[in-house]
């Protein structure tokens, strides 16, 4: 649903006034919910926990082959 200019142009004194009255406060604001890696790091983790995830299993699974 889209603003209207006048609900555009409260918000945006909002957070002018914001700016002005509690500078911290207002650049948690702007950085909540951003995360702190990139699109590409967080990849990577996800393939490097999946690779580990498989050779523990396959390992575990050898492991308990053999011990019969």
């Amino acid at each position: 649903m889209a603003l209207s200019m006048d609900e555009e142009r409260i918000l945006t004194e909002i957070a002018s006034r914001l700016s002005h009255d509690d500078p911290r406060l207002a650049e948690r604001l702007e950085r909540f919910g951003k995360s702190r890696r990139s699109r590409r790091e967080r990849i990577v983790v996800a393939v490097i926990v999946a690779v580990v995830g498989l050779v523990a299993a396959f390992g575990t699974a050898v492991a308990i082959f053999f011990s019969q």
